[in-house]
């Protein structure tokens, strides 16, 4: 693994555990970013829902590389995403890799966090 996206992901990881309580997984964060690109705020979500905030979140983060196109939202304010490329099959190492990647450029562009320099 690269050890520059790891170091920021670090960064990234620690300043969203500040905010919003330590234990936080990547599983935690991509809530995070579909919670974000809904945009309703704190509110109780069905397990069903919460399947969906991540699909939303992983939409979001490859929409930069490619993968998926942003389609609009629906009546209830829900994204929806048309899939451009299908993803290439990768292992773990290199999902998570990627996943990192997208989730440092997400909160990093968004102004959610501030990096330090890791050169």
């Amino acid at each position: 693994m690269d050890y520059d996206i790891e170091l920021k992901f670090q960064q990234v990881k620690n300043q969203l555990e500040s905010k919003f309580g330590e234990g936080m997984d990547m599983q935690a964060i991509l809530f995070l970013v579909g919670v974000n690109e809904l945009g309703v705020g704190y509110k109780e979500f069905s397990k069903a829902e919460k399947t969906d905030l991540l699909h939303v979140a992983i939409c979001t983060l490859l929409e930069p590389y490619g993968y998926y196109e942003f389609e609009g939202r629906d009546e209830e304010q829900w994204p929806h995403f048309k899939l451009i490329k299908e993803i290439p099959h990768i292992n773990d190492r290199e999902q998570q890799h990627l996943m990192k990647e997208a989730l440092i450029s997400y909160f990093v562009q968004n102004d959610y966090v501030q990096l330090a320099s890791t050169t």
